[in-house]
């Protein structure tokens, strides 16, 4: 499989961003998932540097408040973004021998994790940030479906350590083992599964 590496971000700034893609030896992308005008320029440039095999929706945040405002904030950053990325990436993907989408969604989007009282989901109000995960991983299961030559799969990372709404979550585990079923998921051959909600230890029901 061709990796071309890029790290992008929402609303990262440059310095940081372009010292994180040199770690990786990736190339630093800039963009705003809930722009537009900012995902154009930024598949614009993505084409210019040669094309995109494989495309990680991974943009979220999570609020406690629960008002109009604050919920369609958390659904213009978890869930739109799956649509205005993926429309301005097909292009491209469908141009790949293998193109693959990865859509990062949480057990707290799940309809079997909330009714298992064995999973900690089911043990969490998480009412708007639950809500926009599920929709996270009906998109999955649709574009699947609308878009059978990319294949679509969900990803539960579990709980991880890593900065959300401003706040570092220092309760979860390291964020290199959240990322390997990310990047086990990204991998996967023509004939890997599409349409599927993937967790460590193989399927997880939606």
């Amino acid at each position: 499989m061709r990796w071309r590496g890029r790290a992008s971000s929402w609303r990262r700034a440059r310095r940081p961003g372009c010292a994180a893609a040199e770690e990786l030896g990736a190339r630093f992308v800039q963009l705003d998932v809930t722009d537009d005008g900012s995902v154009a320029a930024a598949f614009a440039q993505i084409e210019g540097d040669g094309g995109l095999d494989v495309l990680v929706n991974n943009a979220g945040i999570a609020m406690l408040a629960l008002n109009g405002p604050d919920a369609l904030k958390v659904f213009d950053a978890n869930a739109v973004p799956i649509v205005r990325v993926t429309e301005a990436a097909l292009p491209l993907l469908k141009r790949s021998a293998n193109p693959v989408v990865v859509n990062v969604s949480s057990a707290l989007g799940s309809f079997a994790a909330n009714h298992d009282p064995a999973r900690p989901a089911s043990h969490v109000s998480a009412i708007v940030y639950g809500a926009s995960k599920a929709a996270v991983s009906m998109l999955t299961v649709q574009y699947a479906r609308a878009v059978p030559e990319v294949k679509f799969n969900a990803v539960e990372p579990g709980y991880t350590a890593t900065e959300m709404g401003g706040h570092h979550n220092s309760q979860g585990r390291p964020v290199e083992i959240s990322a390997r079923n990310i990047v086990l998921t990204a991998a996967i051959g023509n004939d890997g599964p599409t349409g599927t909600f993937q967790e460590d230890d193989g399927e997880l029901g939606w």
